[in-house]
């Protein structure tokens, strides 16, 4: 069976803080949508109501399962702004973006190798 998504997710480093009622936890989102994030390094049980905190602006999230240490969690509302989304955009342009060595290439090297003098 496979799960259709309805948002791109997006493969990302970010070091975030989970708040809930009780606790902080620090994680790291390492896959991210408008929908939701996929967080290491903590974990909460399912069906957290918690927060995800950034640069001073808060993101509220579900978490929708958890594993030792890592779990998923899903926005309530979608992002569309604040330093999370940015850095959601900012990971997507970078990977739509080639990459400026990819043109060239060994064979566009000059002749005769690595620390030899070309006469």
């Amino acid at each position: 069976m496979t799960i259709q998504r309805s948002h791109e997710r997006t493969a990302v480093d970010i070091p975030i803080v989970v708040t809930t009622v009780l606790d902080s936890l620090e994680g790291t989102i390492i896959d991210l949508s408008e929908g939701g994030a996929q967080v290491v390094g903590c974990s909460l049980p399912p069906k957290s109501q918690c927060q995800i905190d950034l640069d001073g602006y808060s993101v509220f999230g579900i978490v929708r399962w958890s594993e030792h240490d890592r779990m998923g969690i899903r926005f309530p509302y979608e992002l569309s702004e604040g330093p999370l989304f940015e850095r959601l955009e900012i990971a997507r342009a970078a990977r739509r973006a080639p990459m400026a060595f990819q043109s060239r290439t060994f064979h566009s090297l000059p002749a005769g190798g690595f620390g030899r003098r070309i006469s």
